[in-house]
C-alpha cells in the first residue's frame, strides 16, 4: 500500500513558538529537527502497518524545510510545485493520506498558530463549509478517492481532523492555550503516539471515507483587506461579492486553492 504524507510545522511536537517555524531565526533549525523526528515516526508506523511505499511532501510554506540526511531511508520526498499542483505525488494509487504537523483553520479559538494558507486569508469555505488546510488536503485527496486516515497537531487540529474525517486517527501532541502559546508533550512521548497511531491508521485505509465534494465546487474566500480583494478580483473566474469577499466556481477539487 502506498501512503502519502503531507507535512506542516505548526503542529509538530515540541514546537511552541512561531519562531521555530520561520527560516532565518535562531530557533528554526531546532524546529526542522523536531519536524524530521515526527515525520520519521509516522513513516515507521506506516511501514509497521503494512505500507509498501511512502511519499512525503515538504508542505510548510512551500518548502524546502526537510533535512534530507535525517529523513527515513525507506521513504521518498518531494516539494509542492504551485497552488495548482501542491500535492504532486498524490493520486488514485495511494491508499491513504497522513497529515503530520497540521494546524487548525484561521479563526479557531485556542488553536496554536491557527491560519489558512496565509495571514491574509480570513474565512474560506468549500460548498458552504468553512475549512482550512486540513480540509483542502482532504478535498484534494477525495478527488482521487483517497481518504485522510491520520492527522497530528495540537488539540484543535486533531479535533478538526476528526470532524472532517470520521474514523481517522488523530493525535494531539500539544494543547493550544492561545494563538502564540502551546503546552507540549515531551517530544519522545509524542513520537511514540504518532508511530502507534500511524500503524493503527493503516488498517483504516479501506474504512475511512474520502471527503468527496460535489462539483462544481463553490469556493468563497474572505481576505483581510480591501486592497488584497482589489488585486484578486480581476483574475479569471473570480467574482467580487463584497468589500473583502471573493467567489469562484472550481471545476474539481484540484482547483480550490488558486485565486
Amino acid at each position: 500500500m502506498k501512503i502519502y504524507v503531507v507535512t506542516d510545522m505548526e503542529g509538530i511536537s515540541g514546537i511552541w513558538s512561531g519562531a521555530q517555524t520561520s527560516p532565518g531565526t535562531p530557533q528554526y533549525e531546532e524546529g526542522r529537527k523536531l519536524m524530521m523526528a515526527d515525520v520519521n515516526s509516522a513513516i515507521e508506523g506506516a511501514l509497521a502497518g503494512g505500507a509498501t511505499e511512502v511519499i512525503v511532501n515538504d508542505g510548510h510554506g512551500g518548502g524546502p524545510h526537510f533535512l534530507l540526511e535525517q529523513m527515513h531511508p525507506a521513504a521518498k520526498y518531494e516539494r509542492p510545485q504551485s497552488a495548482q499542483d501542491y500535492l504532486p505525488g498524490l493520486d488514485e494509487t495511494c491508499a491513504g493520506v497522513f497529515l503530520i504537523g497540521a494546524h487548525a483553520m484561521a479563526g479557531t479559538q485556542g488553536a496554536f498558530l491557527d491560519h489558512t494558507q496565509s495571514g491574509t486569508w480570513f474565512n474560506y469555505s468549500l460548498n458552504g463549509r468553512l475549512c482550512g488546510e486540513i480540509g483542502q488536503v482532504g478535498a484534494t485527496a477525495g478527488h482521487y478517492g483517497v481518504p485522510v486516515i491520520l492527522v497530528t497537531g495540537d488539540n484543535k487540529a486533531a479535533e478538526e481532523g476528526r470532524q472532517f474525517f470520521p474514523g481517522a486517527e488523530a493525535v494531539a501532541v500539544k494543547e493550544g492555550l492561545s494563538r502564540n502559546l502551546a503546552r507540549c508533550l515531551q517530544p519522545g512521548r509524542a513520537r511514540e503516539l504518532i508511530k502507534q497511531a500511524a500503524e493503527r491508521a493503516m488498517a483504516k485505509a479501506g474504512q475511512v471515507k474520502p471527503w468527496r465534494l460535489e462539483t462544481p465546487i463553490e469556493v468563497v474566500l474572505e481576505v483581510t483587506s480591501t486592497e488584497l480583494a482589489d488585486s484578486l478580483s480581476g483574475r479569471p473566474g473570480v467574482e467580487r461579492t463584497g468589500p473583502r469577499t471573493l467567489r469562484k466556481m472550481a471545476a474539481t477539487a484540484l482547483d480550490i486553492i488558486a485565486f
